[in-house]
């Protein structure tokens, strides 16, 4: 895995990515570090990333097991380290999981296995941070 990182330019703290799979996306900083906010954090990035790392296991998860999976969100919530290295310290992940018939137990297992063993991100993060979760499965 690989990616580009190139500054915008001296006027501010914005910069573009471009991943090895040809994607481009866009960050800054706030306006109290010579940001313009302009696009997210790079830390809001890792912890985006980190979502949909888990998400897109947890969807896995139950299609594989042949459930009814309509949709799935995940809300973070993080906390960070009050000095430098200002580490996550706190991450709560909200999953809201839409499907017909879609059993709790399934999903708090998906959740569960995303987190011990296939989500490379929140597993990583875990070093720094206490990962909480909670689920909420919604009928359609």
């Amino acid at each position: 895995m690989e990616c580009t990182i190139d500054w915008m330019g001296q006027d501010g703290m914005s910069f573009t990515a471009e991943t090895g799979s040809g994607h481009l996306v866009t960050m800054d900083g706030a306006p109290d570090g010579g940001g313009r906010n302009l696009a997210p954090r790079p830390m809001e990035m890792v912890l985006l990333g980190t979502g949909g790392c888990t998400a897109f296991d947890v969807v896995l998860i139950l299609k594989r097991g042949r459930h009814d999976v309509r949709g799935c969100k995940v809300k973070l919530k993080a906390d960070r380290a009050e000095v430098e290295p200002k580490v996550f310290t706190q991450i709560h992940m909200h999953f809201v999981v839409e499907g017909k018939g879609l059993p709790l137990q399934a999903v708090e297992r998906a959740v569960a296995l995303s987190h011990e063993k296939y989500c490379s991100a929140s597993i990583m993060l875990a070093k720094t941070a206490a990962i909480t979760t909670s689920v909420e499965v919604v009928e359609v």
